[in-house]
C-alpha cells in the first residue's frame, strides 16, 4: 500500500505597523481570526492560523508590527515575539507596503540575515497610482538580498493571495499535519472575544484611544437557551482614559459593545448577550500573553466573513 505523503510547517508574517499582515493572514485562512484596523500596533499577541489544503498544512505566525523605539513594555513584547517567530519559522512571508522602504523596514532585513527562506510580500498594489514605478522598484528590492520570490499583492482586494501558498506549499518539509483539518487557529473563544472587543475600540475611539488599554474576558459561557454569555472589562490607566472609552452618557461604549456583539454572533455562530465595563488598573501591568490557553478540541466555528 503506497504511503500517504503530508507537508507541513511555520510560516512567520513580519512587518513593520500598518502594512497588512493581519489581513494577508485573514485572506490566506479566509476567515476573520486576526483583528484589523488602520491604527499601528494592532496586533499585539502571536496569532496563529491554520490552512489546511490536500495534503498540505500551513501553519502561519501573525506578529506585531516591529517598534523601531521600546517606549515600554508592550514595545518590548512585541519585538521578542517577532524575533521568535522568525527563529522558529520554516519560510518567513516579509511585507512591505507598496514603492515605500522605510527604517522599520531596514531592521526587519537585519532580524532576517540568518533566515535563508524569506518569500517578499509587496501589498497594498491597489493604491500606487503611477504603476511605472513598481517594476524599477521590485528590481531594486531584488538586490537586496536573495529571496525565495517576491510577489506584489492587494490583501484588501485579495489579489494573487493564491500566488503566495502556492509558494508556501513549495517550501513545507514532509510531516505529518501538527492540527486537525478542521483547526483554523490555536486560540481560544475567550481571546478571540476579548480581541474583536478591542478592534472595536480601537475603530470607536481613532486618535483619542489609550495606546495601553487592554481586555480581559471575565465570564464566556451559553446558557440554557444557547445564548452566549460574555461579560469583558476595559481595563485603562486614568479617569480620564475611562472617560474617553465611556464616552458622553456612555454614548461610546454602547456604540463599542453593539459592533462587538453582532461580530461575535457572526463569528462564533451564536446569539450573542455582552456586556461591558470600563475600569482603572494602577500602575504599568506586566504585559504578557495571558490567554494563551490553546484549545484543539474546541475549534472557534469562524464563518467565510473578512469584514
Amino acid at each position: 500500500m503506497r504511503e500517504h505523503i503530508t507537508y507541513c510547517g511555520f510560516i512567520a508574517i513580519v512587518g513593520r505597523p500598518n502594512v497588512g499582515k493581519s489581513t494577508v493572514l485573514n485572506q490566506l485562512i479566509e476567515q476573520k481570526i486576526s483583528i484589523t484596523s488602520r491604527k499601528p500596533h494592532t496586533t499585539r499577541h502571536e496569532i496563529i492560523g491554520v490552512q489546511s489544503e490536500g495534503i498540505y498544512q500551513s501553519i502561519y505566525i501573525d506578529t506585531p508590527g516591529l517598534c523601531i523605539e521600546e517606549k515600554n513594555t508592550i514595545h518590548r513584547f512585541m519585538n521578542r515575539a517577532i524575533k521568535n517567530s522568525i527563529t522558529k519559522a520554516r519560510l518567513v512571508i516579509f511585507i512591505i507596503e507598496g514603492i515605500n522602504w522605510t527604517v522599520a523596514d531596514k531592521m526587519i532585513m537585519h532580524y532576517l540575515k540568518e533566515k535563508s527562506l524569506v518569500l517578499l510580500v509587496l501589498n497594498k498594489i491597489d493604491i500606487i497610482s503611477n504603476k511605472s514605478l513598481l517594476l524599477p522598484h521590485l528590481q531594486r528590492l531584488s538586490q537586496k538580498r536573495r529571496f525565495v520570490d517576491i510577489v506584489p499583492i492587494s490583501a484588501k482586494l485579495g489579489t494573487n493571495i493564491n500566488v503566495i501558498s502556492n509558494i508556501v506549499h513549495k517550501y513545507l518539509l514532509k510531516s505529518e499535519h501538527y492540527f486537525p483539518e478542521t483547526c483554523i487557529t490555536n486560540r481560544s473563544q475567550k481571546f478571540m472575544a476579548s480581541e474583536i472587543i478591542r478592534e472595536k475600540i480601537i475603530r470607536y475611539l481613532g486618535g483619542e484611544l489609550p495606546y495601553s488599554v487592554m481586555v480581559e474576558i471575565e465570564q464566556f459561557f451559553i446558557n440554557k437557551n444557547g445564548m452566549l454569555i460574555i461579560y469583558g472589562i476595559i481595563l485603562v490607566h486614568s479617569a480620564s482614559h475611562k472617560k474617553i472609552v465611556i464616552g458622553h452618557n456612555g454614548a461610546k461604549i454602547k456604540s463599542i459593545g453593539i459592533a462587538a456583539r453582532h461580530n461575535m454572533e457572526t463569528i462564533f455562530g451564536h446569539k450573542v448577550h455582552l456586556e461591558l465595563w470600563v475600569k482603572m488598573t494602577s500602575g504599568e501591568r506586566d504585559y504578557q500573553d495571558t490567554v494563551s490557553d490553546i484549545e484543539y478540541k474546541n475549534i472557534i466555528p469562524l464563518k467565510k466573513n473578512l469584514d
